[in-house]
C-alpha cells in the first residue's frame, strides 16, 4: 500500500471537535430544494419550482369558460455528459415536461373532454455533483446574493435645519414599496412606489376609517358628545376634534334620463380645533348635526399630537373622496369611476396577485410590531398599517428605537434555489399571458395544452439569467480553493442590490452579528471591499434565508459538550451571553474559571459561568475557509491577512504538489468537500489500477445485493490534463495500489493541488530572512537555481484553440493540410483534416489547423495571373484561413478534437433508417434483458407469498389480490415503471426492498432510455454545434512553465513578491552543515507588515521538516512559543531560527544571525510569460489614430503626461516630438516615415497630430468657428 500521510499533530485544546457542515452546501442543497426530485409531489410543500408553478396556475381565459390546471412536474435525464458538454460548447441541461389538464367550465361545450398532456416546456440548465452550471461549455456559479430582507424598516434622517425626521418603511417579496414619513411640520406622509405624498389619514379614510371620527377613535384620540343644550353647555371652551358638517339632501331632475336623482350636500359649520364658544353653540344648535367630536383632555398636547396636524392637512373628507385622491396623485389622470379608484388601492397592497411580503416578510414584520397574523397571510393588513403608524409615533416621542439596516437580521441569502425560483415566475408569468392569449382565440374548437404553450418563453428566461445575469459568473477555477470559494461568496451587488457607487461605508464594514456568519476577513480589496464576503466555515443558510452559526447551549455554568450544537440566527442570538471556544472546561462540561470573557450584542463583559447562555464550536468559528487556512493567523495584521487568504485562491496548481507541514487541520475537508477528487462509496478492495481508472469491488450487504442491477465493482475513470477556465490543468494520478482495502470516504487519487488527500497549494521551501545584494529590495525575492533544476514550482498550462467551418455564400470552407501559397515545411504536422498531430512542439506563427475559405472574385495580383496561367484557374478561388499560433505561444499538442453535422444525402438517409432500426433492436433486447433480472430479483422477494393487490398509477389492479406470486404471473406485467410501490405483501420489510427495488429499476431503466435517445440523435444529427457551423476543430496545447525572473510568489501571510534573480545553489547561503537555502527574503518586509505569523511558521517549519513530522495549528487556537520552542529543542535546531550563515560566493560567516526555517510559498496565477508583450505595428485607435493599449490588443505602451515631463526636463525635444507624432497619431508623417526607412531616405519632418484634429473638431462641436492659419 502506498504511503499516506500520518495524521498531523494537533494543537488545538478543544476536546470535543464540531463536525463542519459540508461545504457545498449552500449551492448543492438549495438546488436540491428548488427542483425537489426526491420529494413525492403530493408532500412537495409550498417552495422551489413546484410552488412557482402553483403562484401562476390554474390559468383561465377572460370568460372563465376554459381552465388549465398544474398537477405535476417531472425531468428526463440530460442528453450529453458534462465532460460532453465542455468539449463541445453546450449547455447541460435537462428537459423539463409539467403534467397540464385541460377542462372546459361551460356546459354548452360538451365535446370538450378533460384533458390531461405531458407538455414539454423546454431544457433547464442543470447543477454538476459539484455545485457548478455548463454554460455553453463553461462552468459558471451562480453567487449567493445578501439583500435586504422583506419587512418593516423605521428610520430616521435630518432635515437640513436639523430636525430629526423619522420613516417606516415596508417592503415587500414582491409588490410596491409604502412608505410612511414625518416632514418638518410635523405632519405624517404616506408614499406609494417612492412617488406622491399623501396625508396618512387620506389612506386611512381609503382603507376604511372614513371619518375624522374612525381615525381619531383608532389612537383614543376624541369623545363624542350628543348635541343638546345643556349638554353643550357642559363642553364650553373644549376644542373641537373634528369638523362640524351640516348635511343635507338636494333633489334635482337628471336632463338625460328624466330621473329625479338625490345629491348629498356637506357644508362646514365650525372648522376643527375650534374653541367652543356661546356663539358656536348656537350655530351648532340651528343644524341637524345629532353629535359632535371633542379632544379628550390629555391627548391633545400628547404625544399624537402629529395625527392632529395631518388631519389639518388632509385635503379629503370622505372614503370617496380619498380614494378619489389616491388615484389622481398615483396616475395623473381622473378616475373613470369611484369602483377604479378604489381598486387601486386593493391592487396595490390587498391583492394576491400583485402582493406578496412573503412567508420571510410576514414573520419579520409579527416578530417587529408584536403581531399574530398567520404566515399564509402574505398582503398587508389593516392592523398592519395601524401598527406601523402607532410604532411611528412610540418613535418619533423617543419611546422606540430605529432598526440597525446593517444588522443580519435584516439582511438575508437568496441562494441559487430562490434567484432560479424568480426567473421561473418571470417567465411563467410571460408564459401565462400567452396561453391566456390563445385561450381567448379559441373559441369553440377543440384544442389540447399543447397547443397553447411555446416552450421558447421560459427557456430564453433561465438562459439570459445564466448567461447575463451579474450573479452567475465564470467560475474561478484556479484551484480547488479558488473553486469552493467562489461558490461560498456572497455579494450584496447584482439584479434587487446595492450598486458599487452607492454603497456607503456602514454597509461594508464589520459588523458584530458577522460573529460566525460571515468571514470579517476575506473580502476583495478595490471598489468591492466589504460588498462581497465569504460564508463563515461553520454557517449554515437556513429556510428563510437567514444565515445562522452553531453554539454550544450553556445551563447554571456547564457546556452540553455531548449533544449537537445549536444553530441560532442573528435575531435568537440578540441578548444571549456567549462565552469563547477555548473556555476550559472539565468532562462533565463544567467551566473551571471564575470568570469568563464572554460576547453580548456589540459588547465584550467578563461574567461568571453561570450567566453564560452559549459557548462557541471553534475557534475558527468566525472565519472562511481561506481564512482558517493560514496558520498563526492570530499573530497577523488583519490587512496582511485579507491579502493572504485572497492569494491563496491564485495559486497556480504545480506539477508535484507538497501539503504544508505547518496547516491548520482544514486541509483534508477541503480537498474533499471541493468535489475534485474521487472518494471511495463505501467499503471494499481495490481490483484494478492504471493511469487512467481505478477499479473497486465493494462490499455489500445482503438486502443492497437483492435490490441492485448494478454488479459491485465500479470503476472510476481519472481527469488526465483537463484545462479549467483558468488555463491551469486538472490530472488526477491515483495513490491506492492493487489488493489495497478501502474505506468509506477515502480518498483514491491526488493531484490538482491536493496531495494524499489534502489541499496542496505550493511547496515546502528552506528560507531565510537576510538581505542579499540588494537583489530582494522592496519585497523582490532572490532563488535559488535548484528550484528551478528540481522543477519545484513548475506548472503545466493548457490553451484550447478552435475553429469553426461554416457555410458562407460563397460556397463551404474546408479543413484541409493543402493550403494555397504555403510551404510542406509549414504543413508537414497537419493530418488530411489540417489538424496539427498530437505531441508536435509548437512555435509562435506554426499552422495549428489549417483551413481554407472560398473568395469572392477580385482583381488578381500579377502573382496569381502566373499561378493561373500555369495551373489554371483553380489556384485563385480559395485563401488561407488557418489558425496559426499567437507570438508567445510554445507548448506541445496534447489533444485535438473535431466535431462534424451529419450530412444529409438520400442514401445516407436509407443507411440512417437501418442503422437505427438496428440500435432500437439492440435496446429492445437490453431492456427484455433488465426485466427479467428485475422479475427474478422480485420473484427471489416475494416468491410464494400472497399478493395484496398491486396497482398502476391509472388505479387499474396488476396483480390480483388473494394469488400467490408466480414467475409466470410477474413475467406478465407489461410495465413495473408506472405501478404504485404500494402494499405488495403483508410484511413491511419485504414491501420495503420491493420499493427499492422498483426504484433502482426505474433509475435503469430512464438511464438506457437516455442512452438509446443519444445514440439516435448521434446517427440522425452527428454531433450538436450552433446554427450555421458544420464543423468544430479543436486543438489543446500545453505549457511547462518554470520558474521565472518576474513571477509573482506569496506565502500564507500576506507575504508577496516578485522573484528578481535566480541564483546559482553553490552562491546562494548556507547554513553551518553546508546546505544552502532555497529562497532569501528580505527581513524589512516583515516589521512593518506586521504579520509575524510567518516568523512562527518559519521556526515551526524547520522543526516539523527535521523532525519529518506534520503539525495542525487551528487559527486563534494555535501552538504556542512555549510549543514551539519544545519542538525545536527536540530538533535540536537554534530557538526562533536564528542561524549564523555563511556566504556561498566567498565561504565567510555573516556578521548576525539570521531567521531561517521553512516556510510554504505558493506560485500565483500572475506569471511574467503571460505579461511579456512587443509591438512593432499593430492597431490604432479608429478616432485619435492612436494605438491601441494592453496585450489582448497588441498595443503599445502609453507615453502619459508625467513621462513627457520626463523628457521636456531633459530637454530632449525631438525624441518627444518623435514619440507624440510619427510614433503615435500623425497618420501622414508615420506611412511617409516607414517608407523612408525603407528606402534609407532621412526622416521627414512631421506633420500634425490626429488628436489635434480631434480637438478642433470638439471645439467646433461646441459651435465656434476655427481656423487655422499658415
Amino acid at each position: 500500500m502506498l504511503v499516506t500521510q500520518a495524521e498531523r499533530l494537533n494543537f488545538s485544546s478543544i476536546i470535543n471537535r464540531t463536525e463542519y457542515p459540508d461545504f457545498m452546501d449552500i449551492q448543492i442543497k438549495s438546488f436540491q430544494d428548488f427542483f425537489q426530485l426526491e420529494t413525492k409531489s403530493e408532500e412537495r410543500g409550498n417552495e422551489g419550482l413546484y410552488n412557482t408553478f402553483m403562484e401562476n396556475f390554474p390559468i383561465t381565459d377572460t370568460r372563465n369558460q376554459f381552465v388549465l390546471e398544474f398537477l405535476d412536474y417531472f425531468i428526463d435525464p440530460p442528453r450529453y455528459t458534462i465532460e460532453e458538454c465542455i468539449e463541445r460548447g453546450l449547455t447541460y441541461s435537462v428537459p423539463l415536461k409539467a403534467r397540464l389538464k385541460l377542462y372546459c367550465t361551460d356546459p354548452e361545450h360538451e365535446d370538450f373532454e378533460t384533458i390531461v398532456q405531458d407538455v414539454y416546456l423546454g431544457t433547464i440548465p442543470y447543477m454538476t455533483p459539484s455545485g457548478t452550471f455548463c454554460i455553453n461549455g463553461a462552468e459558471r456559479v451562480v453567487v449567493s446574493q445578501l439583500h435586504r430582507s422583506p419587512g418593516v424598516f423605521f428610520g430616521q434622517s435630518f432635515h437640513a435645519n436639523g430636525t430629526k425626521l423619522y420613516s417606516a418603511r415596508v417592503i415587500p417579496f414582491k409588490g410596491s414599496w409604502i412608505e410612511f414619513a414625518t416632514d418638518i411640520n410635523s405632519v405624517m406622509y404616506a408614499y406609494i412606489d417612492r412617488k406622491k405624498k399623501l396625508p396618512v389619514t387620506t389612506l386611512f379614510r381609503a382603507i376604511g376609517f372614513e371619518r375624522d371620527k374612525d381615525i381619531l377613535e383608532i389612537f383614543d384620540l376624541a369623545e363624542e358628545v350628543k348635541v343638546s343644550k345643556a349638554g353643550l353647555k357642559k363642553v364650553l371652551g373644549r376644542k373641537l376634534a373634528a369638523r362640524v358638517l351640516n348635511t343635507w339632501h338636494e333633489d334635482f331632475v337628471d336632463e338625460d334620463t328624466g330621473e329625479v336623482v338625490s345629491i348629498e350636500r356637506n357644508e362646514i359649520v365650525l372648522d376643527r380645533d375650534t374653541v367652543l364658544d356661546k356663539d358656536n353653540i348656537e350655530e351648532i344648535l340651528e343644524t341637524s348635526v345629532k353629535t359632535i367630536l371633542l379632544h379628550k383632555e390629555s391627548a391633545q398636547q400628547g404625544d399624537y399630537a402629529i395625527i392632529h396636524n395631518t388631519l389639518q392637512k388632509d385635503p379629503t373628507n370622505s372614503e370617496k373622496e380619498a380614494v378619489e385622491h389616491i388615484y389622481r396623485q398615483l396616475r395623473n389622470a381622473e378616475p373613470p369611476d369611484e369602483e377604479t379608484a378604489r381598486g387601486i388601492i386593493d391592487k396595490l397592497f390587498f391583492s394576491d396577485q400583485r402582493y406578496s411580503l412573503g412567508e420571510v416578510g410576514r414573520y419579520r414584520m409579527n416578530k417587529k410590531l408584536g403581531l399574530d397574523i398567520g404566515m399564509d397571510k402574505q398582503v398587508l393588513t389593516k392592523e398592519d398599517i395601524i401598527t406601523i403608524i402607532k410604532y411611528l409615533i412610540e418613535l418619533i416621542n423617543s419611546k422606540a428605537e430605529i432598526d440597525d439596516i446593517d444588522h443580519l437580521s435584516n439582511r438575508r441569502v437568496r441562494t441559487v434555489g430562490e434567484q432560479l425560483s424568480s426567473q421561473f415566475g418571470v417567465g411563467l408569468a410571460r408564459m401565462a399571458r400567452t396561453i391566456r392569449e390563445r385561450m381567448n382565440v379559441r373559441d369553440n374548437e377543440v384544442f389540447t395544452p399543447i397547443d397553447l404553450i411555446n416552450a421558447k418563453t421560459l427557456s430564453s428566461v433561465i438562459n439570459s439569467f445564466f448567461g447575463t445575469n451579474q450573479l452567475s459568473q465564470f467560475m474561478d477555477q484556479t484551484n480547488p480553493l479558488a473553486e469552493i470559494t467562489h461558490k461560498r461568496r456572497l455579494s450584496a451587488l447584482g439584479p434587487g442590490g446595492l450598486s458599487r457607487e452607492r454603497a456607503g461605508f456602514e454597509v461594508r464594514d464589520v459588523h458584530y452579528t458577522h460573529y460566525g456568519r460571515l468571514c470579517p476577513i476575506e473580502t476583495p480589496e478595490g471598489p468591492n471591499i466589504g460588498l462581497i464576503s465569504s460564508l463563515s466555515v461553520y454557517a449554515k443558510v437556513n429556510s428563510m434565508g437567514f444565515i445562522e452559526t452553531p453554539y454550544r447551549k450553556v445551563t447554571d455554568g456547564v457546556v452540553d459538550i455531548k449533544g449537537e450544537p445549536v444553530y441560532l440566527s442573528a435575531e435568537e442570538e440578540e441578548e444571549q451571553m456567549i462565552a469563547q471556544a477555548t473556555v476550559k472546561v472539565d468532562d462533565t462540561g463544567k467551566i473551571l474559571h471564575d470568570k469568563v470573557i464572554a460576547r453580548m450584542e456589540g459588547d465584550f463583559p467578563v461574567v461568571e459561568p453561570s450567566q453564560v447562555h452559549y459557548t462557541d464550536v471553534a475557534p475558527n468559528q468566525i472565519a472562511s475557509i481561506s481564512a482558517s487556512l493560514i496558520p498563526f493567523l492570530e499573530h497577523d495584521d488583519a490587512n496582511r491577512a485579507l491579502m493572504g487568504s485572497n492569494m491563496m485562491r491564485q495559486a497556480v496548481p504545480l506539477l508535484r504538489p507538497q501539503a504544508p507541514i505547518v496547516g491548520t487541520g482544514l486541509e483534508r475537508q477541503v480537498a474533499s468537500d471541493s468535489r475534485v477528487l474521487i472518494n471511495a462509496e463505501g467499503n471494499g478492495v481495490v481490483e484494478y489500477v492504471d493511469a487512467n481508472e481505478i477499479t473497486i469491488k465493494y462490499d455489500r450487504t445482503e438486502d443492497e445485493a437483492k435490490v441492485s442491477f448494478d454488479s459491485d465493482v465500479k470503476t472510476y475513470p481519472l481527469i488526465k490534463f483537463r484545462k479549467t477556465n483558468q488555463g491551469t490543468s486538472i490530472n488526477l494520478k491515483p495513490i491506492v495500489e492493487k489488493g489495497d482495502k478501502v474505506v468509506k470516504g477515502q480518498v483514491l487519487c491526488e493531484g490538482y493541488a491536493t496531495q494524499k488527500g489534502e489541499l496542496a497549494l505550493g511547496r515546502n521551501m528552506k528560507v531565510a530572512f537576510m538581505p542579499w545584494k540588494g537583489y530582494n529590495f522592496e519585497d523582490a525575492i532572490v532563488i535559488s537555481e535548484k528550484v528551478v533544476r528540481e522543477d519545484i514550482f513548475t506548472s503545466i498550462h493548457i490553451d484550447e484553440y478552435s475553429l469553426e467551418v461554416r457555410d458562407t455564400k460563397l460556397g463551404n470552407e474546408e479543413l484541409t493540410n493543402d493550403i494555397p501559397n504555403v510551404s510542406e515545411e509549414a504543413t508537414k504536422d497537419l493530418d488530411e483534416n489540417g489538424m496539427i498531430r498530437i505531441g508536435a512542439e509548437v512555435k509562435p506563427g506554426d499552422i495549428l489547423i489549417g483551413k481554407i475559405t472560398p473568395k469572392g472574385e477580385s482583381d488578381p495580383t500579377p502573382e496569381e495571373k502566373l499561378l493561373r496561367a500555369i495551373f489554371g484557374d483553380k489556384a485563385g478561388d480559395v485563401k488561407d484561413a488557418s489558425l496559426k499560433a499567437s507570438p508567445s505561444l510554445n507548448g506541445v499538442v496534447i489533444d485535438k478534437k473535431l466535431f462534424a453535422r451529419a450530412v444529409k444525402d438520400k442514401r445516407k438517409r436509407a443507411k440512417d433508417k437501418e442503422d437505427i432500426a438496428q440500435l432500437e433492436g439492440i435496446y429492445d433486447k437490453k431492456f427484455d434483458d433488465l426485466k427479467e433480472v428485475l422479475v427474478e430479483k422480485l420473484f427471489a422477494i416475494v416468491g410464494g407469498k400472497t399478493a395484496q393487490g398491486v396497482y398502476n398509477d391509472l388505479g387499474e389492479e396488476v396483480l390480483p389480490k388473494g394469488k400467490k406470486y408466480t414467475l409466470k404471473m410477474l413475467n406478465a406485467v407489461d410495465d413495473y415503471t408506472h405501478l404504485t410501490t404500494g402494499v405488495w405483501t403483508t410484511d413491511d420489510y419485504t414491501n420495503k426492498l420491493v420499493a427499492d427495488l422498483i426504484h433502482n429499476y426505474k433509475i435503469k431503466e430512464n438511464d438506457l432510455q437516455g442512452s438509446l435517445r443519444r445514440e439516435k440523435f448521434t446517427i440522425s444529427v452527428g454531433d450538436e454545434l450552433p446554427a450555421g457551423i458544420i464543423k468544430l476543430a479543436k486543438v489543446y496545447i500545453a505549457k511547462k512553465r518554470k520558474l521565472k525572473v518576474g513571477d509573482k510568489m506569496a506565502g500564507r501571510h500576506g507575504n508577496k513578491g516578485i522573484v528578481a534573480r535566480i541564483v546559482r545553489q553553490e552562491d546562494m547561503p548556507f547554513l553551518e552543515d553546508g546546505t544552502p537555502v532555497d529562497i532569501v527574503l528580505n527581513p524589512l518586509g516583515v516589521p512593518s507588515r506586521m504579520n509575524i505569523g510567518q516568523i512562527y511558521e518559519t521556526v515551526l517549519g524547520w522543526a516539523g521538516q527535521k523532525l519529518g513530522r506534520t503539525y495542525a495549528t487551528p487559527i486563534f487556537d494555535g501552538a504556542s512559543l512555549d510549543q514551539i520552542n519544545k519542538f525545536t529543542d527536540e530538533a535540536g535546531i537554534p530557538r526562533f531560527g536564528h542561524t549564523y550563515l555563511y556566504d556561498g560566493g566567498t565561504g565567510d560567516r555573516f556578521d548576525q544571525p539570521a531567521t531561517v526555517g521553512v516556510i510554504y510559498m505558493l506560485k500565483l496565477g500572475h506569471m511574467v510569460d503571460d505579461k511579456m508583450h512587443a509591438r512593432s505595428i499593430g492597431p490604432y485607435s479608429l478616432i485619435t489614430q492612436q494605438p491601441l493599449g494592453g496585450k489582448a490588443q497588441f498595443g503599445g505602451q502609453r507615453f502619459g503626461e508625467m513621462e513627457v515631463w520626463a523628457l521636456e526636463a531633459y530637454g530632449a525635444s525631438a525624441t518627444l516630438r518623435e514619440i507624440l507624432t510619427v510614433k503615435s497619431d500623425d497618420v501622414i508623417g508615420r506611412a511617409k516615415t516607414y517608407e523612408s526607412i525603407v528606402k534609407g531616405e532621412p526622416m521627414p519632418e512631421p506633420g500634425l497630430p490626429e488628436s489635434f484634429n480631434v480637438l478642433m473638431h470638439e471645439l467646433k462641436g461646441l459651435g465656434l468657428d476655427i481656423r487655422l492659419e499658415e
